[in-house]
């Protein structure tokens, strides 16, 4: 029977295939109490587990070496060492000590325990990215599980081919297979990436989900977030994975199959007529050229930035070298090793270091800044620049490693989340505080252009504020709009309210922009907008110049440049912007 499964759209495309079935892999665990002279046994148990995932994930990494996938990939490379990472976790370990030592339970039991301790941490963080490690965590005790139970990993053995025996034809046919999983692992992508299937389908996940990640760097079709697929198809149902519009359909008709395979077709070469615009300027019909570059997370990421043709770096997020460190954080020197290779592997194109965006609500504050204080709302508290000037220490030791890293290539350096006048003021004294003491210490540092994010309402009515003190303005769509219209975009319940062209959200951002350009200090895109490809005619007329994106987005807005007359586009945008319902203009 046929039926129509829902979720997100997370990886452009069609994959049309034989469904798969990997069953939810949670492993049954024990529980029982061990006595006090087993407890030295059952750490050493962990202690094995442990070991022998590591050695899985670095026996992956190798192969990815070996297959030359580290720089074509580095999403997959990045989301390995963040298991690793994990593994090494002190919070897990100790944590984990302290179920079997004190309360004597078994080792299984004392690591799904311990989860359970870290999972509730996850779950309270406001920002997607780091909250979607949640499932990273999970996978890693998993893998232990499975090693202390002896159960083999769910696809470690990947599927070169599947013959099967066509009735019609009576001959042997190779039929294209679709993987449908509760969630998928890192070092399960690599199996999947060197096996035959054409998409996936997970119950889990959502748009920042590793494993929308890597679909987006491998450009394979996929749905996250489609709640019960695993339990709703059955293995060898034939199956349709439609990657733009985020749904999965089961069993269809020979119409339908005959439908997308059309569309599956188009989409093909479509994706081969965008990869011959990587060298192609991206040029507007009436000659503006526009400023295409890449958001990354990590500094080998650049490579990917490269290969997609950016023009530069418009937004290094340096929250993951913070990450999953128990409160150690990175050292000056650590900072601007990472720094340094960004700014190499953009072989002098610019790079924008925003300072880390993270605060009270997410693990990585060493000491509360009051003690037993609750964050009910922590997209409203010590978070970005706040809790960076609440840390002037850990602050400078960040400024001066951007400083240092400055004098390797073009370097911006950009501040999340400003508002007031007195932050301004502080960030600029810290920031000249770094540089004398480089000074003092005879270090050799570089200039950086100076920027601030503009994402809360109040900075963005106060833009003339701002440009006194900046040399340039980028603008994260993503909380601009999430503050604007008092929507928490992570809460399902009222996730639809997100609107990215309601006017208020159109006229901060089209105001922004204007001042800007008015005063001739530079602005751009950094949040999703930039990359959404319905969104880049209105950008343009709104008379945006630079976008910055996944780099998997470049081409495809590249190619909305190149078809674009932002004059005509101009008298259009106008049009949206006193719009009552600036959408229906959209669709036009």
């Amino acid at each position: 029977m046929s039926f129509t499964v829902h979720g997100q759209a997370v990886s452009r495309g069609i994959a049309i295939g034989r469904a798969v079935i990997v069953a939810s892999s949670r492993v049954d665990v024990a529980h029982y109490f061990v006595t006090a002279d087993q407890t030295t046994a059952e750490i050493e148990r962990l202690r094995q587990a442990r070991n022998a995932v590591m050695e899985e994930i670095v026996r992956v990494q190798q192969g990815l070496g070996e297959l030359g996938s580290n720089d074509a990939h580095p999403e997959l490379s990045a989301l390995l060492d963040v298991h690793l990472m994990l593994l090494q976790d002190e919070q897990l370990i100790s944590g984990v000590k302290h179920w079997i030592v004190d309360r004597h339970y078994n080792a299984e039991w004392a690591l799904t325990t311990q989860l359970e301790v870290i999972a509730r941490q996850f779950d309270e963080m406001e920002d997607p990215y780091l909250r979607e490690r949640k499932a990273d965590l999970e996978q890693v005790v998993e893998r232990m599980l499975r090693f202390m139970r002896g159960v083999a990993s769910p696809i470690m053995a990947p599927v070169r081919t599947e013959a099967r025996r066509d009735a019609a034809h009576d001959s042997v046919v190779d039929v294209p297979l679709v993987l449908i999983a509760h969630d998928l692992s890192p070092a399960d992508m690599l199996q999947f990436k060197q096996s035959v299937f054409a998409g996936f389908v997970t119950d889990v996940g959502g748009k920042t989900s590793h494993t929308a990640i890597v679909a987006r760097s491998m450009d394979i079709p996929a749905v996250v977030g489609a709640r019960s697929a695993s339990h709703l198809v059955e293995q060898d149902d034939w199956v349709i994975i439609d990657g733009d519009a985020g749904v999965v359909l089961v069993d269809p008709s020979p119409v339908l199959l005959a439908e997308y395979g059309f569309k599956q077709r188009q989409g093909e070469v479509e994706r081969e007529r965008l990869s011959r615009l990587k060298n192609t300027p991206a040029v507007t019909l009436d000659g503006q050229r526009i400023e295409l570059q890449a958001n990354i997370e990590q500094p080998d990421d650049a490579v990917a930035a490269l290969k997609a043709g950016a023009v530069g770096v418009g937004l290094f997020r340096t929250e993951f070298l913070f990450m999953g460190r128990n409160g150690k954080l990175p050292d000056e020197e650590e900072q601007y090793q990472a720094y340094r290779r960004a700014v190499e592997g953009m072989q002098g194109l610019p790079v924008t270091i925003r300072t880390v965006d993270v605060g009270a609500d997410k693990p990585l504050d060493r000491t509360p800044v009051r003690a037993g204080e609750d964050h009910l709302n922590p997209a409203l508290g010590l978070r970005a620049i706040r809790w960076s000037l609440a840390d002037p220490a850990m602050f400078l030791a960040q400024l001066r490693a951007i400083l240092r890293a400055a004098a390797h290539g073009s370097v911006n350096l950009l501040i999340p989340m400003l508002a007031h006048a007195s932050e301004i003021r502080q960030t600029l004294v810290l920031v000249d505080r770094a540089r004398e003491q480089l000074n003092t210490r005879g270090q050799v540092y570089g200039p950086v252009r100076l920027g601030a994010m503009i994402e809360i309402p109040a900075a963005a009515l106060t833009i003339p504020l701002f440009l006194r003190h900046f040399d340039f303005l980028s603008i994260g769509t993503n909380d601009l709009i999430q503050y604007t219209l008092a929507i928490d975009r992570a809460d399902e319940a009222v996730a639809h309210l997100y609107d990215p062209v309601h006017p208020a959200v159109l006229q901060l951002l089209a105001s922004t922009i204007a001042q800007c350009r008015a005063q001739g200090k530079g602005v751009s895109v950094c949040g999703e907008m930039a990359g959404d490809v319905t969104m880049t005619r209105l950008l343009l007329g709104l008379g945006l110049r630079t976008f910055s994106m996944h780099p998997s987005q470049i081409l495809a807005v590249k190619q909305q440049i190149l078809r674009s007359d932002t004059a005509r586009l101009q008298v259009w945008a106008q049009s949206v912007l006193v719009a009552e319902d600036p959408a229906a203009l959209m669709a036009d």
